[in-house]
């Protein structure tokens, strides 16, 4: 990075914050649908987070290498502040008529729904974990951040960041095993009567028949 870039992002240089989102809002969206699992919300989220680099400029430190890592803390702390934000407003909109949903089969919409989908089966297993837990493994796993990089977008040790990833990686293996023999137990749908009473027979007695 110019030796010089950090002082122009302090200074509120405008073509510095272009090249700050050129190099760095991909990353910086991915990282807030992550912690999100919406398309439409990280876009919301990402669009706060330079708003709020811009806010915070002057508390860039001057020297160091990339941005990125303080990109990711203020995104994290964005996506956290939102959701206490959104169940403020859940509550509220529960006390008022759902309103109608119109269906929209475009591709594009298609796909996305599909992605959530997925985001949404790993953060109901990533719900499990301690927030802070969470945040750790947001930054090192999916955004590829090393253990210092991570403790300065987070504002902690780096020592804090390795035992918070180690926990969480405990317990993700844990809860991986216990979905796993959950999987190979037998189903009680072979229990379940199909056709007549008559007909219906247990798994394991057609083989004595």
């Amino acid at each position: 990075m110019d030796p010089g870039f950090r002082a122009r992002v302090r200074a509120g240089d405008e073509a510095a914050f272009v090249v700050l989102f050129r190099e760095h809002g991909t990353a910086v969206y991915n990282h807030c649908f992550r912690l999100t699992g919406d398309w439409s919300v990280a876009e919301d989220c990402a669009s706060l987070v330079f708003l709020e680099a811009w806010r915070l400029r002057e508390k860039v430190e001057p020297e160091g290498s990339g941005l990125l890592p303080w990109l990711l803390g203020i995104a994290t702390n964005v996506v956290h502040r939102r959701r206490r934000v959104a169940r403020r407003h859940r509550a509220l909109m529960e006390r008022m008529p759902a309103p109608e949903l119109l269906p929209d089969f475009a591709d594009e919409v298609v796909g996305r729904l599909e992605d959530q989908e997925r985001i949404a089966a790993v953060h109901q297993v990533l719900e499990r974990l301690p927030q802070a837990d969470r945040d750790v493994l947001a930054l090192c796993a999916w955004a590829g951040l090393d253990y210092a990089a991570a403790a300065q977008a987070l504002g902690v040790p780096v020592g804090t960041v390795r035992s918070r990833l180690s926990r969480a990686r405990r317990r993700l293996e844990k809860f991986a095993e216990k979905n796993l023999r959950q999987n190979r137990e037998p189903s009680p749908a072979g229990w379940q009567l199909t056709g007549d009473r008559d007909s219906a027979v247990r798994p394991d007695e057609g083989k004595h028949r």
